[in-house]
């Protein structure tokens, strides 16, 4: 048995070093200033697919990731990993999606596609925190969904087993394909890249980004499929565009604020019972425990 499996990846803005300008007046993400990284869950759904590959010779993965054009860095980690190939949506029309422009744009895309028995996502994106695309894209495809998935334990004829990680313990479940699978963070991490694939796909490279890059001459590109990354615009999926970007989103930002903590005052305890005993009153007192 092979499996044909679509990973959904998206490149995020580092929310660990967040500064003023991280947002723009319309409350959309100010990306040109913040580095951009691949979303870490989405690293734990390609591990996923990857394990799966492996025991299943002859399955495929693909990635499927929306954003701009420097968002094929993804494809290209991805296949450094062990992935057999990705697409990017890229297109202005997509600009300033929330989660339901961005799940009708990946839906599409997945049709386009075509066949597959698993789709494979993180379960949110760090620029977000909602954890609704991958059950969304799993509605508009009309298929079960399994969510907060730890590992995925077996794959056999029409059936999948996979083990969920949730706040109050775990859950065994079963489901049958084609399903889509969100993956949480306490999975295990990706494998590195490894170096021979970097070698073999380090000049992959989208039409848009061979048209604009003048730099690099690579004689191989007419006669190796492999290093064209597939790039598709709104009008290549059929998307519709007043489902998409700022004009299909329905979610709108009301009100941003710039919140810094500061320490009004500061105490310096030795490590005498007696200041202890007295900081706990103080601390149990103001109700900051207790």
């Amino acid at each position: 048995m092979s499996l044909r499996i679509i990973v959904l990846a998206k490149q995020v803005p580092d929310t660990r070093n967040v500064g003023k300008d991280a947002m723009k007046a319309d409350g959309t993400v100010n990306r040109s200033a913040l580095a951009a990284i691949f979303n870490p869950e989405d690293l734990n759904a390609l591990e996923q697919a990857l394990r799966l590959k492996d025991q299943f010779p002859g399955s495929t993965v693909t990635l499927l990731t929306m954003g701009p054009p420097r968002a094929a860095d993804i494809i290209r980690e991805g296949l450094f990993r062990g992935a057999d190939g990705g697409y990017l949506l890229t297109d202005r029309v997509f600009a300033g999606a929330d989660t339901l422009a961005t799940s009708y744009a990946l839906h599409k895309a997945i049709r386009k596609i075509g066949d597959f028995d698993l789709i494979i996502s993180g379960r949110q994106a760090i620029d977000g925190d909602t954890a609704q695309v991958g059950p969304q894209v799993a509605e508009k495809l009309n298929i079960p969904q399994i969510t907060y998935a730890e590992e995925i334990r077996s794959v056999e004829a029409s059936k999948i087993t996979v083990k969920r990680r949730l706040e109050r313990g775990i859950e065994i479940v079963e489901g049958r394909l084609p399903v889509l699978v969100t993956v949480n963070g306490s999975a295990p991490a990706c494998r590195p890249r490894n170096a021979k694939l970097i070698q073999k796909y380090k000049y992959a490279k989208t039409t848009s980004e061979r048209q604009a890059d003048d730099t690099v001459s690579f004689r191989g590109y007419d006669s190796s499929d492999y290093l064209h990354l597939k790039e598709w615009s709104a009008a290549d999926v059929n998307a519709d565009g007043k489902q998409c970007g700022l004009s299909g989103s329905p979610t709108k930002v009301k009100k941003i604020e710039s919140v810094v903590f500061q320490a009004k005052e500061s105490k310096t305890l030795d490590s005498s019972d007696s200041q202890i005993e007295t900081l706990i009153v103080e601390l149990i007192t103001n109700h900051t425990i207790g």
